[in-house]
């Protein structure tokens, strides 16, 4: 028993000493690399050198889609990786290691922002560590939620399909400093967005997620190349909750429109039911103006037909109130017109195979 005690002892002092031992020297690593270590200054050996950058992008949650305001939220890890050739140790000289995780406020990192932002906030403002490894290779995997400027098309609401996108590049630094690309070095990445830990969002589907690097030469420095790689996102709206909440409701408000004209005229709610299933159908459409955004380039699919329908439920309820008209009238106070006579008891008949009536002229008057 007292041998297991004394080994569990030496155990513990051992691993406690290995510790302090490693701590000591992370310790001495950090202070010698970052001393005389400016974080304002590219991390190249010479002014004809530049910095190689990969940008990947994790997509984390598609928090939401506003489309009245036509902005994207998402939740996303801006994965950047680049070389220091200032932050390089041999591992064999600090007690084997060969990474540190040191704050991305202590060391340079390249200034990637989102060109489309929607709020003002272009650049990562959340202080993380970076992975630093012995040969100098960074990696700095920043979670960030970003809002960004997405044109929605409305064509064929609730069954669109939007294409959104995110475009990063770097504000200060043309691409003779600063060489910005996908991680995977092709310059179109059909699907060029990490999906692996995303959480499926409840309205859309993600279809497709390319990604294209950009080169851009601006009219003031035609020398001067600026890169930027965007990332893009090929959504479909799911359309139950719309289907249920929406189309179904108005197409079963629109049918009614039919009973109105089987409804007796002597019925006091004839021209009641046409008023309420316009007015029904007008709190419809007002809803679908509220969710969609104020354009003027396109209606859309279910507008059109809400418009549409308002169009024939108006011109039933003009029907309605000259059928009611029609038949309250009376022999005793109005009188029937020639034309009136020709079309009804002598050109449609025929028509309806209906035989002509036989009522003496006395009687039609």
């Amino acid at each position: 028993m007292m041998i297991f005690f004394y080994t569990v002892i030496i155990g513990v002092i051992t691993l406690i000493k290995f510790e302090v031992c490693a701590n000591a020297d992370a310790k001495r690593l950090l202070n010698e690399l970052m001393t005389d270590y400016n974080r304002y200054v590219l991390p190249v050996q010479s002014i004809n050198q530049k910095v190689n950058v990969s940008l990947g992008l994790k997509l984390s949650q598609l928090s939401d889609i506003d489309e009245r305001n036509q902005i994207m939220t998402t939740n996303v890890w801006l994965e950047q990786e680049w070389t220091d050739h200032k932050l390089t140790w041999i591992p064999d000289q600090y007690g084997g290691i060969d990474v540190l995780e040191i704050p991305s406020s202590d060391i340079w990192v390249p200034d990637v922002v989102l060109y489309n932002n929607a709020d003002g906030t272009y650049e990562v403002n959340t202080i993380t560590k970076a992975h630093v490894f012995w040969n100098g290779t960074i990696k700095w995997n920043p979670p960030v939620i970003y809002k960004s400027y997405c044109a929605i098309d409305i064509e064929y609401y609730p069954f669109d399909e939007q294409n959104c996108s995110l475009k990063f590049g770097t504000w200060t630094h043309n691409g003779n400093l600063v060489d910005l690309h996908h991680k995977t070095g092709d310059i179109v990445v059909h699907f060029g967005v990490d999906l692996s830990d995303y959480y499926p969002s409840i309205e859309w589907d993600i279809l497709a997620a390319p990604a294209i690097r950009h080169v851009v030469l601006y009219d003031c420095c035609k020398d001067d190349p600026y890169f930027d790689v965007t990332f893009s996102l090929l959504i479909r709206r799911k359309p139950l909750f719309y289907m249920v909440n929406l189309v179904i409701p108005c197409i079963n408000i629109a049918f009614l429109t039919i009973l109105v004209f089987y409804l007796p005229s002597d019925c006091g709610e004839k021209l009641t039911l046409s008023i309420s299933i316009f007015v029904a159908l007008q709190v419809f459409y007002l809803l679908l103006v509220d969710l969609i955004p104020p354009t003027s380039l396109k209606l859309s699919l279910l507008g059109t037909y809400l418009l549409f329908t308002l169009v024939l439920v108006n011109a039933s309820i003009f029907i309605t109130i000259i059928t009611l008209n029609i038949h309250w009238r009376h022999p005793n106070t109005h009188h029937m017109p020639e034309w009136v006579k020709r079309w009804f008891f002598e050109i449609i008949p025929p028509f309806i195979f209906m035989s002509k009536p036989h009522i003496a002229d006395d009687l039609l008057r």
